[in-house]
């Protein structure tokens, strides 16, 4: 989900791996020459979605990255076979906590002229079906700092994967 914190994670993580790090919208929003909320507002939801796919399907196809992915990025199909080409993470956060996060936040289309915590319980609802087929699944809470959850995450890469290999890139 948005304000989850993954960018952060991403690269301290990306970091502590020795892995490039990529935020899916800062790459769509420098291949689009405009923000993010400006491609919602000049060329729809849909639009954004292809861009998402595109740069996913591009970033996927290299190795040893960390990638923070939107939290709408599940919501197409076709997005889950590059997802699947790393281990996927889940960082769940409540909602209180994302609402405190992003609150007075206005660069977020999905959150504009509405109930903050209304529409972002909303997003969740729909999309948890689709979170919960993350290959790890981290609750966070709110008194944990940045660090504290990439190790987290680093302690509990290896009870996920098959081989005591990293994965080639850690979608977020």
């Amino acid at each position: 989900m948005m304000g989850s914190g993954k960018t952060t994670i991403g690269s301290i993580l990306a970091k502590q791996l020795n892995y490039q790090f990529f935020d899916t919208d800062v790459v769509i929003e420098q291949l689009a020459k405009q923000s993010i909320s400006e491609i919602f507002a000049t060329a729809g939801e849909a639009a954004f979605r292809d861009l998402e796919t595109q740069v996913l399907a591009e970033l996927s196809a290299y190795r040893r990255l960390a990638i923070a992915t939107g939290g709408g990025i599940i919501l197409r199909r076709s997005n889950w076979s590059h997802l699947q080409q790393g281990l996927i993470v889940w960082l769940d956060v409540s909602v209180e906590l994302i609402c405190d996060r992003l609150a007075g936040d206005s660069s977020r289309p999905l959150l504009q002229n509405t109930d903050l915590q209304q529409r972002l319980n909303a997003l969740l609802e729909q999309r948890r079906p689709l979170y919960t087929q993350a290959d790890l699944h981290l609750s966070i809470q709110p008194e944990e700092t940045p660090d504290q959850i990439a190790l987290r995450i680093l302690t509990a890469i290896p009870t996920v994967l098959k081989s005591d290999r990293l994965p080639p890139s850690l979608p977020l």
